[in-house]
């Protein structure tokens, strides 16, 4: 779903950069206090894994295929502010080292992907999550519908910047939009389940919005040598995915493009900024068009995001508190 440049005028791009700067701004002024410096590795590995499985389409519909997003997946791992934070900075790294998705279109693609696919599916979990028996099954539940609400939400709001741009009227691209993301959003919500699955059964502490409340202090060094521990491991599965699924995820269109092309404004996408950037288009210069180099790029970008978020939370992380107190478990 990721906006390249041509596809929304100056306006546009404009009002979408001011609001998503906003957004991030205030975000990134939160981020610290929701988690300590000892938690930083998770904010790293986080965004590195989802870096990873955006990397890995899927086949949806005859012709189409479709990609994680996991905007709410970050919320729910490492707090709503901070997952803004994360989604920001993999949105970003896409576009100045791969190439996806324009950068007069990056507040947009911000937009999108981390606020309205992830800060307002988090809302949403936190809502009914007062309301639902606190259990395994109903966290999961309502975590498997807000990811899929996630993924048409972030649908729907590209579709309407699309039609203020005049790039397509918003009477054939906001149905297009949304429905062959309401069948992509269907992975999304099975993806999310299964990921938060799997931290539920490993390590419950991780995540910000289970309930009941769990204790995810910033300054113990137990919680720091696990915080590590996890983000090691996650983040040679994410290295994993990268060079040995990566290079052999579905070629066919993502829903953006699939669109594009039915409703003939394919044309209006500009890649001459794009095809500058060091690994255009997740290929390795090095290697040429082969697998293996979509393998390296994707492992180079995996890498280098991690190395990134981990230096930029630990920015974030010195701006808590100094006695390390924290604001509630729910992030407010």
């Amino acid at each position: 779903m990721h906006i390249p440049d041509g596809f929304l005028t100056l306006p546009v791009a404009a009002a979408t950069g001011v609001a998503a700067a906003t957004a991030v701004g205030y975000a990134a002024r939160r981020a610290g206090r929701e988690m300590g410096e000892s938690a930083v590795p998770v904010l790293g590995v986080s965004a590195a894994f989802i870096f990873a499985a955006q990397m890995l389409n899927f086949p949806v519909l005859a012709g189409t295929s479709g990609h994680f997003v996991g905007g709410l997946l970050a919320c729910l791992v490492v707090g709503p502010w901070n997952g803004v934070v994360v989604m920001t900075a993999i949105v970003l790294l896409q576009a100045l080292l791969m190439g996806d998705g324009g950068l007069t279109a990056l507040g947009a693609n911000v937009l999108n992907m981390a606020v309205v696919g992830g800060l307002l599916p988090w809302l949403l979990v936190r809502a009914l999550g007062g309301s639902v028996r606190h259990t395994r099954t109903s966290y999961l539940a309502v975590a498997g519908v807000a990811a899929w609400l996630a993924v048409v939400l972030a649908s729907a709001t590209c579709a309407v910047e699309l039609a203020v741009s005049g790039t397509a009227p918003l009477g054939a691209v906001l149905p297009a939009m949304v429905l062959v993301h309401s069948v992509i959003g269907i992975g999304e919500g099975l993806l999310t389940v299964g990921i938060l699955g799997v931290l539920l059964s490993s390590r419950p502490e991780l995540l910000r919005g289970y309930p009941p409340p769990l204790s995810l202090s910033p300054s113990p060094a137990g919680f720091r040598k696990r915080a590590w521990g996890v983000a090691v491991t996650g983040l040679v599965v994410a290295v994993l995915l990268a060079v040995f699924v990566a290079p052999w995820a579905s070629s066919q269109p993502d829903g953006l493009e699939r669109v594009a092309e039915t409703q003939a404004f394919t044309d209006r996408a500009t890649d001459q900024v794009a095809a500058q950037t060091p690994l255009f288009d997740y290929q390795f210069p090095l290697l040429g068009d082969t697998p293996w180099s979509t393998s390296a790029a994707g492992a180079m970008g995996t890498v280098v995001l991690f190395g990134l978020v981990v230096l930029l939370g630990r920015a974030l992380g010195r701006r808590a508190s100094p006695d390390g107190a924290e604001i509630g478990h729910d992030g407010t």
